[in-house]
């Protein structure tokens, strides 16, 4: 019985894909001079760290899911450069520090813009992944300090990494996963009763992973 199920399951799905797979036989393969637009949603997932003085403790700025926008432009077949635009507000928040306790440092919107270069292993398949690498550089601004008086982040340039997939599914359009990791890092100081609070150069270091919808010109 198990198996009939798995094997009526298996049929199903097969028969779902095939009008996806038979349409995707029609697609035209990328070549230089293409324009890639794609609308994902990101899930943003910092892997902060920290030294704060005085009183120690540890920083947790909040994983976010927003909406990006990314064009692509194919220099050659294989070669293109990609260029990223969200904003998230994040909340940022101290564990363990000596004078504040377990206390919020309100939040700060970013703004991370990321060019990178990439290498498309297949552009004249179907299924067609990527690697890529590159420069990010994060605005931030309208800060609120929570439970200090005042706070300041700095902004920062860093490298980038990226990994992904296009998957074509009819005409120009397609389906893309994508898998980023940004070398961030932001120096964060403010002020608490009149004690400045710093927290030195804070390591934000988020992986960026989305998935969305695109059409190639």
């Amino acid at each position: 019985m198990q198996m009939k199920r798995i094997a009526v399951g298996a049929l199903a799905a097969a028969a779902m894909l095939a009008p996806v797979t038979a349409a995707a036989q029609n697609f035209e393969p990328k070549t230089a001079g293409d324009i890639m637009v794609r609308g994902r949603a990101i899930g943003i997932l910092p892997d902060e760290g920290a030294s704060i003085s005085p009183g120690g403790g540890d920083i947790d700025i909040e994983d976010k899911v927003v909406p990006e926008l990314d064009v692509t432009y194919f220099v050659t077949d294989h070669i293109a450069a990609e260029l990223i635009a969200a904003t998230a507000r994040h909340d940022v928040s101290v564990d363990g520090n000596a004078a504040l306790g377990d206390a919020s440092l309100g939040d700060v919107r970013l703004l991370p813009p990321t060019l990178t270069a990439q290498y498309h292993f297949r552009p004249s398949e179907r299924i067609s992944p990527y690697v890529g690498a590159g420069v990010n550089y994060t605005a931030f601004f309208d800060e609120s300090p929570g439970a200090l008086d005042s706070v300041d982040y700095d902004n920062s340039f860093g490298a980038a990494l990226q990994a992904g997939v296009d998957v074509a599914i009819s005409g120009g359009w397609f389906v893309n996963a994508d898998v980023k990791k940004l070398f961030l890092d932001t120096d964060v100081s403010g002020s608490v009763g009149g004690t400045a609070v710093d927290a030195g150069e804070v390591d934000v270091d988020p992986w960026i992973v989305g998935v969305g919808l695109g059409y190639r010109f």
